[in-house]
This record gives C-alpha cells, sequence and structure tokens, in this order.
C-alpha cells in the first residue's frame, strides 16, 4: 500500500528529434513523421462522447417574464423535485461518503502523505481512514464535546490526512466543521472562533496555536495538535486555563471509549466556511449535508465518460479551506479514489507531483498562466522549437475540435512530453476554479496536457460551481452550462446598463446547493438570498446560443468616475493581464477622479525578455522598477492591450506605479482563492495613489 500507483500508458514511437530537418528557416517533417501521421490514421482515436448536445447544452424555460436556465441531463433518478440530489440514495451525507468509498473501492488506498524528499508516498486504507476517523469523533465526544448541530469544531491546520480524519470524525457525531487559515489573518481567526462558539480547534504547528493564544478568543478551552507542540507552547495554553492534547491521544480516548455514533441528516449543516471577504467580517456560510452532496454529485454526472474513477489519484494542494478543494476531495472518496497531500512547501509541488504521478487536480488559473508562459519564453529562444510548439498547439486543438481528447499522438510524445511531464504525466482530468483562465491559456493547456481541463465558474454560498465546462466541448470564453443540481437566471441591472431581456445580467441560483444561510446574520442572508429562494452572486453573465455561460462584467467593486461613467475594475485588470510584461495588476479609481491609475507587478520572464530586447543588462527588479523606462514601457503595454480590447478612454489606464513585491496572500494583498482584498491594496498605496493623481490634475 505505500507503492505509487504505476503510470499508465504505451512506450514513445521509436522517433528521434534528428528527424527534423531545418531547411531554410523551414521546418521538414521526415519519413519518421509520416510514419506517425499513419499510425493515427490506422488507431484512429475515439472521439469523447459530450453528456449533452454541445450546440445545446442548457434548457430554458419562461417564468414570469424570467428565462430560467437548467442542465439537459436526466434529472429523475437522482433525487426528489427538480434538482439532482445525490447519485446513490445511500449516500446524501458526508458521514456516509467514506463508506461508499470503502465499498466502491475494495478497501482500496485512500489517504496518502510523504515523510519527506525522495520518500514514496505511505497510504491509509478506506476502513482505516473510516476507523481513525471514528475514534477520533468519539474521542472529541468523549472529552467533552456535546454530539449535534451546536458544536462547532475548528480545523487550524494545512492539508494533512489528519485534517480529513477530524473532519469526517467530527460528521459520526453531526457536528459541524469550520475551517480557519492564516491568510484570514490572527485577529479575523479569533472573530470566528468567538462568533461560533468554537472551544476546540486542531493545530498542526507551534505558530498556529501561538496565533491563537495571542489572540485569546474566550471560546477557546481545547487545542489538539497534530504536529510538534514545544513545551514553551504547551505550558502557555494551559496557564492560559486551556487543555492541550495530541491528535493520538484523543484517537485512543475514542478508540476505548466507542462512543455510538449520531449520524447527520442531509439537512443538517455540516460546515460552515467563512468566506475571506474583501473589506469587514468574515461571514459565516452555512453548507449542509445535502448542499454539498447535491454539488458533488451534479458534477460527477456532468463529467459524462469522462468522470472520475476507482483508480484515480489526486494531488492535495490547494488549501482545504477553498472549497474547491474540499469538494473534489468529496467527490475522490465517493468514487473510492486516492488523495495524496503535497508536503507542504509549494515550493515543492513539482517534485510531489512528479512522484505521485495524479491523475486529476483541482487547480487555480496562476498555475497554469506559469506554466503557459515558461514554455512560451522557452521555445521563443528557438526559431525551430517555437514553430515546432506552434505546429503541436495547432494539430491538438484541431483533435479537440472532433472531441478526441488523448495524450499519446507524435506531438504529445515529442514536443508536447515536456509539460505533460512536469505535472506527473499521468493527468486525465483538470478542475479549474475561483478566477477566469484566459482563452488562450485554456487552450495550451488542453493540447499540451492532452487531457479534460474543466472550468467551472460558482462561489461558496453555493458550495462551488454552478456551471461547469462539459467534457469534449473545448471552446474557450465561457464557464459552461448550469449543473443539474440547480437552476440559473439573469437579471436587470440598470446602473450597468445590462437587462436581462437581452441575455446580460447578474447572475442568480437557485437550487439544492443554495447556502442555508450566513451563520447568525440574518440580515446579511436576506441581502444574499431574496424571498423565492435566488442567490445573487453580484457577478454579470450572458448567455450564449449554445447554452453556456460567460462572465463578462462583476456588480459589486464597481465605482463611478467624476464623469458618471462606471468601471468595473476586475474585468480590466483580466484584460490587462494578458500582456507578457504584466505580472499582476490593480487598476483603482473613484468618484471624485475622471481616469483611472494602477499599480503594476512586472512579470519577471516578460521583464527579462524587455532587457533582452533593448541590450540592457540584468539587474535585480526591484532597482529595475524604479526605472522610467520600465514604466514607460508597462504604460505602453498597457495602451496596447487597451487599444487591442476595445477598451472606451475612460476605461484606460492613465499613469502607473511599478512594485517588485507581488500581491500575495502573506502580505494581505490577496484571499486564500487569490482574488484581490481591494481596500487592503488601496490603503497599501494610498500614498503612490494620491501622488499619480496629484501629477495628473
Amino acid at each position: 500500500m505505500g507503492d505509487n500507483p504505476s503510470p499508465r500508458g504505451s512506450g514513445p514511437l521509436k522517433i528521434k528529434m534528428a528527424d527534423y530537418l531545418e531547411v531554410g528557416g523551414a521546418v521538414a517533417l521526415t519519413a519518421a513523421a509520416g510514419a506517425a501521421a499513419a499510425l493515427y490514421v490506422l488507431s484512429r482515436p475515439r472521439p469523447l462522447v459530450p453528456p449533452v448536445p454541445l450546440d445545446d447544452q442548457s434548457a430554458a424555460l419562461v417564468v414570469n417574464s424570467d428565462t430560467i436556465r437548467t442542465s439537459r441531463l436526466p434529472l429523475a433518478a437522482y433525487g426528489e423535485g427538480e434538482f439532482v440530489q445525490y447519485l446513490d440514495p445511500t449516500c446524501r451525507t458526508m458521514h456516509q461518503v467514506p463508506l461508499r468509498g470503502l465499498q466502491q473501492s475494495g478497501d482500496g488506498p485512500c489517504l496518502g502523505w510523504r515523510a519527506g524528499v525522495d520518500q514514496p508516498y505511505q497510504w491509509l486504507s478506506y476502513s482505516e481512514m473510516v476507523r481513525r476517523a471514528r475514534h477520533f469523533g468519539s474521542g472529541l465526544v468523549g472529552g467533552g464535546l456535546k454530539p449535534g448541530q451546536g458544536t462547532l469544531v475548528g480545523l487550524y491546520a494545512q492539508n494533512r490526512p489528519e485534517w480529513v480524519l477530524a473532519e469526517y470524525g467530527c460528521y459520526c457525531y453531526s457536528m459541524i466543521t469550520v475551517a480557519l487559515y492564516d491568510t484570514l489573518g490572527p485577529e479575523a481567526c479569533a472573530y470566528i472562533v468567538s462568533h461560533g462558539n468554537i472551544s476546540t480547534v486542531l493545530v498542526d504547528s507551534d505558530a498556529r496555536a501561538l496565533s491563537l493564544l495571542e489572540q485569546q478568543p474566550e471560546a477557546l478551552q481545547h487545542i489538539v495538535h497534530c504536529g510538534p507542540l514545544s513545551e514553551e507552547t504547551a505550558r502557555r495554553a494551559r496557564d492560559a486555563g486551556l487543555r492541550v492534547s495530541s491528535f493520538a491521544e484523543v484517537e485512543e480516548r475514542g478508540a476505548l471509549l466507542d462512543v455510538a455514533e449520531i449520524p447527520p441528516r442531509p439537512q443538517d449543516v455540516a460546515t460552515i466556511s467563512y468566506t475571506s471577504g474583501t473589506t469587514g467580517d468574515p461571514k459565516g456560510v452555512m453548507l449542509t449535508h445535502g448542499n454539498v452532496l447535491a454539488n458533488v454529485s451534479a458534477v460527477l454526472l456532468q463529467m459524462g465518460d469522462a468522470r472520475l474513477r476507482q483508480d484515480d489519484v489526486m494531488l492535495s494542494f490547494l488549501p482545504l479551506s477553498h472549497t474547491l478543494e474540499r469538494m473534489c476531495h468529496v467527490a475522490m472518496y465517493m468514487i473510492g479514489g486516492a488523495v495524496g497531500f503535497f508536503r507542504g512547501d509549494i515550493r515543492g509541488l513539482m517534485d510531489d507531483l512528479k512522484t505521485l504521478q495524479p491523475t486529476c487536480i483541482p487547480a487555480v488559473p496562476r498555475i497554469f498562466n506559469r506554466i503557459h508562459d515558461k514554455a512560451m519564453g522557452a521555445a521563443a529562444k528557438s526559431r525551430l522549437k517555437a514553430t515546432l510548439l506552434r505546429w503541436a498547439v495547432a494539430a491538438k486543438e484541431g483533435e479537440m475540435a472532433r472531441q478526441v481528447v488523448r495524450a499519446d499522438s507524435f506531438w504529445d510524445r515529442w514536443v508536447l512530453a515536456p509539460v505533460r511531464q512536469s505535472l506527473g504525466g499521468r493527468l486525465r482530468m483538470v478542475v479549474v476554479g475561483s478566477a477566469p483562465m484566459a482563452p488562450a491559456v485554456l487552450t495550451f493547456i488542453r493540447a499540451a496536457l492532452g487531457c479534460v481541463v474543466l472550468e467551472g465558474y460558482g462561489q461558496t454560498e453555493c458550495v462551488c460551481p454552478c456551471t461547469l465546462t462539459v467534457p469534449g466541448d473545448n471552446a474557450a470564453g465561457h464557464v459552461g452550462p448550469p449543473l443539474a443540481c440547480g437552476a440559473i437566471k439573469l437579471t436587470d441591472v440598470p446602473e450597468m446598463g445590462y437587462e436581462a431581456a437581452t441575455g446580460r445580467g447578474e447572475v442568480c441560483v437557485r437550487g439544492a446547493a443554495v447556502f442555508k444561510g450566513y451563520y447568525r446574520s440574518p440580515e446579511l442572508t436576506h441581502e444574499a438570498l431574496d424571498d423565492d429562494g435566488w442567490l445573487h452572486t453580484g457577478d454579470i453573465g450572458q448567455w450564449l446560443p449554445n447554452g453556456t455561460l460567460r462572465i463578462v462584467d462583476r456588480k459589486k467593486n464597481i465605482f463611478k468616475l467624476s464623469q458618471g461613467e462606471y468601471v468595473a475594475p476586475e474585468r480590466l485588470e483580466n484584460i490587462f493581464i494578458r500582456s507578457p510584461l504584466i505580472g499582476q495588476v490593480f487598476v483603482h479609481g473613484d468618484s471624485l477622479k475622471s481616469c483611472l491609475v494602477a499599480v503594476v507587478v512586472p512579470d519577471e520572464d516578460g521583464v527579462r525578455e524587455w532587457l533582452r530586447r533593448a541590450g540592457r543588462p540584468r539587474v535585480p527588479l526591484t532597482e529595475l522598477c524604479a526605472l522610467p523606462e520600465l514604466k514607460q514601457a508597462v504604460m505602453a503595454e498597457l495602451g496596447r492591450v487597451a487599444a487591442q480590447a476595445g477598451l472606451k478612454g475612460f476605461e484606460k489606464v492613465k499613469d502607473v506605479h511599478v512594485v517588485a513585491e507581488p500581491l500575495s496572500t502573506s502580505n494581505g494583498m490577496l484571499t486564500p482563492t487569490l482574488k484581490a482584498r481591494r481596500h487592503n491594496i488601496q490603503k497599501h498605496f494610498q500614498a503612490q495613489i494620491d501622488d499619480m493623481y496629484s501629477r495628473l490634475d
């Protein structure tokens, strides 16, 4: 059980790179490439069959002048009422999920981890996972926690097996889990502990335990540690009147007491996910067991023939506080797949990928942006490589247009292989969320990885995605049709000029996955959910002719310039980021000013290329950012991209501040889902913003 899952796939074709000839600057393929083409004709890879017609992916129904769109998938066998609620009637709560995985996998590997570099993955089987989770939950109850919906347990740790064991241990006794995470900041974590009256928190490090102790939330009574805890920290906790237990101690107590389980019902709250937000206190999104199972079941159903299998292996590296990551875990446990954890250091992620060789991963666009940029940058250094890469992507695009998804073509083996191998070499499914991916990057990644890449749209308040692209649809620029667990409609946003009657408006979601409300915040709940149960997302969507949704704007975070024009800065940022010179960009404006300014973090690879073209020596990025020449180059790039995108005059940036330090979660500029904390960024750069406007005035 400690062995890695063996890679699949046949050996490479016997064709050498020497078989390419460079003639007069052009590249000609020799007979070896012709043999590869002949092999393609003989093998005729089988196209992927989409689960819905690609030219008509959602059903439209007019109700009281509203056009409501729903899934075209057959729903009758998967729940009561109009929406999918489950795939298996015996698996309707999170408590039942690993039990189904145990049955589906035949007690296969469930949770994997590595002790260190050059170490193989070790695995807990499903039966071990179920047993240890129950023991941990029993130990919490035996130690004084009351089973049921009145008890919230905090999980303050990086991705690791104990996180999952603690979570599912709580579900054995109908308790509610709450994820805490560093990027919220110590004050926000303390607020959540107090707001949720959380008496017990699991931590994995001295630093996290100390963070709680320094804030001293009144509700906290018990710290359970699953990582090293120093004697000094343990003493400080006890001096503060807190109990301190190791994870093993809680497990051992639970095994001895063997407290009878009190399983939850589908309508019970499973987890409260506090959204990081950009201003104000975090809001606690209450998600029921039924919400989660409906969403995950609908995702699995929409995957069609490409859906997850018992032999799939997933690498867990996005924070488990991120609902995308947690829902992917649920999906894997439902079907009996295996989940291996990264070692906790993002710098070692590539080594973890190569060691685990996952078949599926959840990811965010930033990862693939870097892969795309590096591949393009490397190819640009050689005319031959650039030509081959262009041909390879074009050839794969042609295959994808016929719904052929594979990684064993001539181009895969001899041109695109390095990209695929960098992610372990076995990927067959990638789910991307949290932010939009640039169409060019999405197309490249689909071609280079030779696997199904699905892009979803949603938010924590509807568990995770409410739309998802379907396997076989490789058109970029949309987020797919509605999932079968809900319905979507668009509503008018008159202040921004959007009318639902023309196919554009605010995205509203209703269905089995929509949250129960914000914990202890009825006013905020009423703002998000209308009287008919529609969740108002704040995003502006557009229906495409094939029944898929495109996100085109953002209702929230818009502002009005002094001349009365509305600006959606996030939309502009997504446009400006297309420049190879721009790594990150923050667009700012206010109602007292007539124009926009921006803070830009240059892309390091783009800056190196700019230096090369300019014939300038390499110097540290911090020094470059102070040079007027780099600022001029950045302004020129912003102008070029704005013109290319057809932006209006008031949407163009008139001045820019160039800075070397990236906007990140560690400096408080990004949320854990990598969205901009606009208030924090503005506050941090207020002096520079004021200076830019003073010169423009």
